[in-house]
Protein backbone atom coordinates (compact mmCIF):
# COMPACT_ATOMS: atom_id res chain seq x y z
CA UNK A 1 0.00 0.00 0.00
CA UNK A 2 1.48 3.39 -0.93
CA UNK A 3 2.43 5.53 2.05
CA UNK A 4 0.15 8.36 0.93
CA UNK A 5 -2.86 6.00 1.02
CA UNK A 6 -1.83 4.90 4.51
CA UNK A 7 -1.68 8.58 5.56
CA UNK A 8 -5.07 9.15 3.95
CA UNK A 9 -6.49 6.28 6.03
CA UNK A 10 -4.91 7.72 9.19
CA UNK A 11 -6.40 11.11 8.25
CA UNK A 12 -9.83 9.46 8.04
CA UNK A 13 -9.34 8.14 11.56
CA UNK A 14 -8.22 11.60 12.63
CA UNK A 15 -11.45 13.00 11.17
CA UNK A 16 -13.42 10.65 13.42
CA UNK A 17 -11.36 11.82 16.40
CA UNK A 18 -12.28 15.41 15.47
CA UNK A 19 -15.98 14.56 15.37
CA UNK A 20 -15.86 12.68 18.68
CA UNK A 21 -13.82 15.39 20.42
CA UNK A 22 -16.16 18.14 19.22
CA UNK A 23 -19.28 16.18 20.17
CA UNK A 24 -18.10 14.96 23.55
CA UNK A 25 -16.64 18.28 24.66
CA UNK A 26 -19.89 20.19 24.21
CA UNK A 27 -22.26 17.52 25.42
CA UNK A 28 -22.69 18.75 29.00
CA UNK A 29 -23.03 22.39 27.95
CA UNK A 30 -25.87 21.45 25.61
CA UNK A 31 -27.88 19.39 28.06
CA UNK A 32 -26.15 16.03 28.32
CA UNK A 33 -27.40 12.73 27.00
CA UNK A 34 -31.05 13.86 27.07
CA UNK A 35 -30.24 16.56 24.51
CA UNK A 36 -27.97 14.25 22.48
CA UNK A 37 -30.57 11.48 22.26
CA UNK A 38 -33.44 13.86 21.53
CA UNK A 39 -34.67 14.96 18.12
CA UNK A 40 -32.77 18.30 18.36
CA UNK A 41 -35.52 20.40 16.88
CA UNK A 42 -34.96 24.10 17.14
CA UNK A 43 -31.75 26.01 17.64
CA UNK A 44 -28.68 24.09 18.84
CA UNK A 45 -27.39 25.60 22.09
CA UNK A 46 -24.06 27.41 21.76
CA UNK A 47 -20.99 26.10 23.56
CA UNK A 48 -18.06 28.05 24.94
CA UNK A 49 -14.42 27.52 25.81
CA UNK A 50 -12.60 24.41 24.70
CA UNK A 51 -15.82 22.84 23.40
CA UNK A 52 -16.32 25.76 21.03
CA UNK A 53 -12.70 25.63 19.90
CA UNK A 54 -12.88 21.88 19.26
CA UNK A 55 -16.02 22.37 17.16
CA UNK A 56 -14.25 25.01 15.07
CA UNK A 57 -11.20 22.73 14.72
CA UNK A 58 -13.45 19.93 13.48
CA UNK A 59 -15.15 22.20 10.95
CA UNK A 60 -11.75 23.42 9.80
CA UNK A 61 -10.50 19.86 9.36
CA UNK A 62 -13.45 19.01 7.12
CA UNK A 63 -12.83 22.11 5.01
CA UNK A 64 -9.37 20.86 4.00
CA UNK A 65 -9.74 17.09 4.18
CA UNK A 66 -11.79 16.62 0.96
CA UNK A 67 -9.15 18.50 -1.03
CA UNK A 68 -6.36 16.43 0.50
CA UNK A 69 -8.24 13.17 -0.07
CA UNK A 70 -9.09 13.98 -3.68
CA UNK A 71 -5.50 14.91 -4.47
CA UNK A 72 -4.06 11.79 -2.85
CA UNK A 73 -6.51 9.57 -4.70
CA UNK A 74 -5.74 11.37 -7.98
CA UNK A 75 -2.01 10.81 -7.38
CA UNK A 76 -2.53 7.11 -6.77
CA UNK A 77 -4.88 6.75 -9.76
CA UNK A 78 -2.38 8.43 -12.08
CA UNK A 79 0.70 6.73 -10.62
CA UNK A 80 2.21 9.97 -9.30
CA UNK A 81 4.01 8.37 -6.36
CA UNK A 82 6.85 10.82 -5.80
CA UNK A 83 8.66 12.62 -3.01
CA UNK A 84 6.47 15.73 -3.19
CA UNK A 85 3.30 13.68 -2.78
CA UNK A 86 4.69 11.64 0.11
CA UNK A 87 6.16 14.69 1.86
CA UNK A 88 2.90 16.59 1.39
CA UNK A 89 0.86 13.72 2.82
CA UNK A 90 3.13 13.56 5.88
CA UNK A 91 2.98 17.33 6.36
CA UNK A 92 -0.80 17.37 6.11
CA UNK A 93 -1.40 14.46 8.46
CA UNK A 94 0.99 15.46 11.21
CA UNK A 95 0.01 19.13 11.07
CA UNK A 96 -3.66 18.18 11.38
CA UNK A 97 -2.81 15.76 14.19
CA UNK A 98 -1.12 18.55 16.16
CA UNK A 99 -3.75 21.13 15.20
CA UNK A 100 -6.57 19.57 17.22
CA UNK A 101 -5.00 19.78 20.70
CA UNK A 102 -3.34 23.13 19.96
CA UNK A 103 -6.69 24.62 18.94
CA UNK A 104 -8.44 22.89 21.84
CA UNK A 105 -6.04 24.44 24.34
CA UNK A 106 -6.47 27.83 22.67
CA UNK A 107 -2.93 28.56 21.46
CA UNK A 108 -3.64 31.11 18.68
CA UNK A 109 -0.41 31.93 16.82
CA UNK A 110 0.95 28.38 16.87
CA UNK A 111 -2.43 27.14 15.64
CA UNK A 112 -2.21 29.38 12.59
CA UNK A 113 1.33 28.21 11.79
CA UNK A 114 0.25 24.57 12.05
CA UNK A 115 -2.72 25.28 9.76
CA UNK A 116 -0.28 26.79 7.28
CA UNK A 117 1.89 23.67 7.37
CA UNK A 118 -1.16 21.54 6.53
CA UNK A 119 -1.94 23.81 3.58
CA UNK A 120 1.68 23.54 2.41
CA UNK A 121 1.23 19.76 2.61
CA UNK A 122 -1.81 19.97 0.33
CA UNK A 123 0.15 22.16 -2.08
CA UNK A 124 3.02 19.63 -2.15
CA UNK A 125 0.58 16.84 -3.02
CA UNK A 126 -0.91 19.03 -5.75
CA UNK A 127 2.55 19.89 -7.07
CA UNK A 128 3.48 16.19 -7.12
CA UNK A 129 0.32 15.45 -9.09
CA UNK A 130 0.96 18.00 -11.82
CA UNK A 131 4.75 18.07 -12.07
CA UNK A 132 6.70 15.07 -13.32
CA UNK A 133 9.19 14.22 -10.56
CA UNK A 134 11.42 11.29 -9.81
CA UNK A 135 9.50 8.41 -8.19
CA UNK A 136 9.61 8.06 -4.41
CA UNK A 137 11.81 5.20 -3.22
CA UNK A 138 11.81 4.48 0.52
Amino acid sequence: MPVEIRLLAWSCLLGLVHVIAASASGLQQRGGLDWASGNREGRTPEVTGAASRLERASKNFFETFPIFAALVLACVATGRHNTAVVLGAYLYFFARLIYLPVYGFGIPKIRSIIWGVAIVGILFVMWGLFIKLLPYTP
